[in-house]
């Protein structure tokens, strides 16, 4: 694993959007193949898009030879609800890059069957040769995508019912009132997480440093679902300083040593 740390959520965000540029380019210089990229909602990821938006207007890079995958969606949300995970990824990202709206997978959350949704994206993810780069947040509680505490570390797509915790932080983008927030949700797994051959996960501000610390420091277990990157081989976290507040003085050490002449892509 490797721990990226930057000084600021701005330098997180223009880290993370160059790597991906990188990784996209890299490909490009190979094969003609598309790059498959796996990408989060939330708010930690708004810089990134914010970023890859600014590169693409530069003339830096293209999506048109990128699929997407989203990580997850609201069951019962139409896919025009203003807090749908579709809205949002047309609003804060699709809409001002030149990626093929038929390149673009999203989980249907008012899918008439459920499990035959997720079985389905699963199949979609497989058929284009699995994904590239998985981009992604992480919860207070440790949480990738959403599999909450004490998800399956092996699990693929599938429904999955939040945590109290996480209905509470999304109330704010409804109104405030958590009753108005999905229960359920359709979720990659942590498995779906893991199967690709590159994961970056993104954690800013100290509110997140309890989650840092169980991924890098403490035990693989299902009650941090973060932990399971430690068994990937190539996974990185990219965090800013806040976030890394409650690691021991040497890990931090170690892996800002460890990166400072790094010229790994």
């Amino acid at each position: 694993m490797r721990l990226i740390i930057q000084k600021t959520p701005t330098q997180v965000a223009r880290w993370t959007a160059r790597y991906i540029v990188e990784q996209i380019k890299q490909k490009e210089k190979y094969t003609p193949s598309p790059f498959v990229l796996g990408l989060p909602g939330g708010m930690t990821p708004l810089e990134t898009y914010r970023e890859l938006i600014r590169l693409y207007r530069a003339g830096e890079v293209s999506f048109a030879n990128v699929i997407t995958f989203n990580m997850d969606e609201f069951v019962g949300l139409p896919v025009d609800h203003p807090q749908s995970f579709h809205t949002y990824m047309w609003s804060n990202f699709f809409s001002h890059v030149d990626v093929r709206p038929e390149h673009v997978h999203l989980l249907d959350g008012g899918a008439e069957d459920p499990v035959k949704e997720c079985a389905d994206y699963e199949a979609r993810m497989a058929e284009v040769g699995g994904i590239d780069l998985f981009l992604g947040g992480v919860g207070e509680d440790g949480h990738i995508a959403f599999n909450e505490p004490f998800s399956s570390l092996t699990s693929r797509t599938r429904i999955k019912m939040l945590a109290p915790e996480t209905i509470e932080a999304y109330a704010r983008f409804f109104g405030g009132d958590a009753s108005l927030v999905p229960h359920r949700v359709l979720t990659v797994g942590v498995g779906s997480v893991l199967a690709a051959r590159k994961v970056l996960i993104l954690a800013v501000g100290r509110r997140k440093a309890r989650a840092v610390y169980h991924g890098i420091e403490g035990p693989y277990n299902h009650k941090w679902t973060i932990s399971a990157l430690q068994t990937h081989p190539n996974s990185m976290i990219v965090c800013d300083e806040e976030a890394t507040e409650q690691l021991r003085v040497g890990t931090y050490r170690y892996f800002k040593e460890s990166e400072k002449d790094n010229l790994l892509p």
